[in-house]
């Protein structure tokens, strides 16, 4: 039997794809002001959301996986100022803003909106320490 490595893990990237790479890296970049902490050409743009934690920006006609119509996946960004993303989103017109909610069983303030291909972006805040 062989045991599980013990190094701890060095990145997290989540893949997401798309028809139009140049698109959705301009959002990621000027909309939502993410860093490129890794450039993969005309395949992927991987940009820092937090420290080790990111989001990879497939063109799906190169990429492991299709692109797909119906969005299965949400994009969650825990901010320490949600009402100021708010006010800032809503002047850059983005898709599908919803009105800001809260959700006192988990201790969260949060809105939503889409991407431009349809992928659902939660911004939060919490309400209360350790959650």
């Amino acid at each position: 039997m062989t045991d599980r490595p013990t190094a701890p893990n060095v990145l997290a990237i989540t893949f997401l794809y798309y028809k139009d790479l140049d698109a959705a890296f301009a959002f990621y970049r000027d909309v939502m002001g993410l860093r490129l902490a890794i450039d993969q050409g005309s395949l992927a743009k991987i940009m820092e959301i937090a420290p080790n934690a990111h989001v990879g920006l497939v063109d799906e006609a190169q990429g492991m996986n299709n692109w797909q119509a119906e969005k299965c996946v949400q994009l969650c960004i825990r901010v320490e100022d949600v009402d100021a993303w708010y006010a800032y989103l809503g002047a850059q017109g983005v898709v599908g803003l919803s009105r800001m909610f809260s959700n006192d069983t988990i201790g969260i303030r949060a809105f939503v909106f889409r991407d431009p291909e349809g992928y659902q972006i939660e911004m939060q805040e919490a309400t209360r320490a350790g959650v």
